[in-house]
């Protein structure tokens, strides 16, 4: 697979909530060591919204469907996290308006302006033990496989595997930003729950499109 065309992106943003929203109580429970516990509610929250109008979202392009999205999951997502995945999804919409399909190098572009939508909003740096230290590692493996001209499903095994990495080295750091950087020191050795919840998203995200 060489291409993601509008269907493959609407797909993955699908199997994206299934996974959010089946891992709802365990993305709590992530939380509940430095934060406040109710992350996976939050992001389930507007995932189940998105899904409950997903038949009403733009399918003109991968833009304008990722736009859309993005305006949901601000709205609905609670705490936060509404905010800055809100913000991931408008920025990469916003960077593939107009296009019908994207090369895994144009993927890569949707991606990296996602993180930068995410550290505008949230002023947040590789190492802060938040999400983006399992969303940047990927962002940056998409780009390797993009430059080494792999296909998409190579690009995302790769990619599935830098955020579980990327989530696993949050253990070692203690939070600057967010709740759980109240906590202090008490939040080494335990990972931080956004970041290991895309390692699981990219995780099946990547299983779901082999086997498709």
């Amino acid at each position: 697979m060489n291409k993601l065309t509008t269907n493959h992106v609407m797909a993955i943003v699908r199997d994206m909530a299934d996974v959010i929203i089946s891992n709802e109580v365990y993305f709590c429970e992530l939380d509940s060591v430095a934060g406040d516990g109710d992350f996976g509610m939050s992001v389930a929250k507007g995932f189940k919204i998105l899904l409950n109008e997903w038949d009403d979202l733009s399918t003109d392009s991968i833009g304008d469907f990722l736009k859309d999205s993005g305006m949901l999951i601000t709205e609905y997502c609670g705490g936060a996290s509404g905010p800055i995945w809100g913000s991931a999804f408008r920025a990469a919409g916003k960077n593939a308006k107009g296009k019908e399909e994207v090369s895994l190098s144009e993927f890569a572009d949707l991606m990296e302006a996602a993180v930068a939508g995410i550290q505008k909003r949230g002023k947040a740096e590789l190492g802060d033990k938040t999400l983006l230290d399992a969303l940047i590692p990927t962002t940056v493996a998409l780009r390797e496989a993009a430059v080494s001209n792999l296909d998409f499903i190579s690009a995302f095994d790769l990619g599935a595997k830098a955020a579980r990495e990327g989530a696993e080295s949050t253990k070692t750091m203690v939070a600057k930003k967010g709740r759980a950087s109240y906590v202090g020191e008490r939040s080494l050795q335990h990972p931080d729950a956004g970041a290991m919840a895309l390692g699981i998203i990219f995780t099946e995200v990547s299983k779901a499109l082999k086997e498709k």
